[in-house]
């Protein structure tokens, strides 16, 4: 190798082919702008994991029930004369609903009536017969009385005797006739005044009143039906102020609500639509968890004056048990799930690159208008940077282009890398 013709030799022949192949590279470099595009750094995004109160809620969908429904049925046959309220209609407590035929109702009383008066003249008139026997019995108890005397002493015969006392007896036998006339006549004025007492009751129910205020529903038999006693409900009323919203929590959540409910009625916001939430309080926890599910029963009233809720309706549930300070929050857009769990992109701002945090996710929680937050147990500090897009190209310690905010980017109009113009 120290001869200097050799060295010109190899010179002569290697110079073409390292420039074929510098050529050669430059040109497969030019031709796979993919791979130059992976060998640069990917352009993200980060917020910060900040430091916050958060609300401790419990989220379900929950169901409007009517805290009371009546079935209005008649207690009386008959054929309905007159509905008295519109279907849908608002009605108070004792208003009237429907108006049954009250005729056939009013003649029996009618006889009734006229059945009293003749049991008040046949006791009457047992009565005046029990007062002449009465008189009756004592004159021949009297002269049955002397005439035993005097057959003693030998003056009456037997014969005469005999006559005497019969004639007694058949006095107080007719006496005692009587007076099971009077008793008869008593009984059967009773059992009148009671048939009277419950006919008059019937004829009550001809006229149907509302047992509640509430919402009637429709109308199921109309004006000139004929109804059977406790048979076809002629309308359904429910109640809807106050009104129940019932939803289920998981049964892990009890001993937390249980808690904070002793303290005070826990608070319940019912969101029948996005614009709209109006509160209530807890008033019944069920006595068992559905097996099936693994939740437990929650009912809390709302006074709904404005009937915003609606028997049957569904709405979003959010119930608030305790504030819990200074836990760290990110969005939960952040967190990522693999194979060991739940973990973050972390950056590291000196040296723009992006590293692999396992965290601990306590649970997520929606702030009043703003974005969902997943609320960290271990793992992040407030202030470290949280990759928040472009999490899906990234690699333990790859080196990455910090984009600007969305706030940044409204400023400026562009998505540029920060710190560059």
């Amino acid at each position: 190798m120290n001869n200097p013709r050799l060295s010109f030799v190899l010179t002569l022949v290697c110079a073409p082919t390292l420039a074929l192949l510098l050529s050669s590279c430059t040109k497969k470099e030019a031709a796979n702008p993919m791979m130059a595009m992976m060998m640069a750094a990917p352009p993200v995004r980060a917020v910060p994991a900040a430091a916050a109160d958060v609300p401790l809620t419990i989220s379900a969908v929950g169901n409007v029930e009517a805290i009371t429904s009546v079935d209005v049925k008649s207690r009386v046959a008959g054929q309905i004369l007159r509905v008295n309220f519109q279907e849908g209609q608002n009605v108070t407590k004792g208003q009237s609903l429907f108006e049954i035929d009250p005729e056939p109702l009013q003649r029996q009383i009618a006889q009734i009536q006229a059945d009293l008066v003749k049991d008040a003249a046949l006791e009457k008139e047992a009565r005046a017969n029990v007062a002449k026997d009465e008189a009756t019995m004592k004159q021949t108890r009297a002269a049955a009385d002397r005439g035993l005397a005097l057959s003693k002493e030998g003056i009456f015969s037997k014969e005469q005797t005999e006559q005497v006392v019969a004639t007694a007896d058949s006095a107080q036998a007719a006496m005692d006739a009587d007076r099971a006339a009077v008793e008869s006549a008593v009984a059967s004025l009773k059992s009148d005044r009671e048939r009277l007492a419950q006919t008059q009751l019937q004829l009550s129910y001809t006229k149907i009143t509302a047992p509640i205020s509430g919402r009637a529903g429709a109308i199921a038999v109309k004006a000139g039906n004929l109804v059977k006693e406790n048979d076809t409900a002629l309308v359904t009323l429910l109640q809807i102020s106050p009104i129940y919203v019932s939803f289920g929590v998981p049964e892990q959540m009890l001993p937390e609500v249980r808690k904070y409910n002793r303290q005070r009625p826990l608070l319940v916001q019912a969101l029948p639509d996005p614009d709209t939430n109006v509160t209530g309080s807890l008033r019944f926890i069920d006595n068992s968890v559905d097996n099936t599910t693994g939740t437990i029963k929650l009912k809390a009233e709302f006074a709904n004056r404005d009937s915003r809720l609606w028997p049957g309706q569904f709405v979003n549930v959010q119930a608030q048990l305790n504030v819990e300070r200074n836990r760290v929050v990110v969005p939960s857009r952040t967190v990522q799930t693999g194979p060991q769990g739940k973990y973050v992109w972390v950056m590291n701002g000196d040296s723009a690159t992006v590293a692999m945090r396992p965290v601990q996710v306590l649970r997520n929680y929606q702030p009043p208008k703003s974005s969902e937050q997943a609320v960290i147990g271990s793992g992040l500090q407030p202030g470290e940077m949280v990759i928040s897009e472009g999490q899906m190209r990234l690699a333990p310690g790859m080196k990455v282009q910090l984009l600007k905010t969305e706030s940044q980017m409204g400023e400026s109009g562009s998505a540029v890398p920060s710190g560059k113009s």
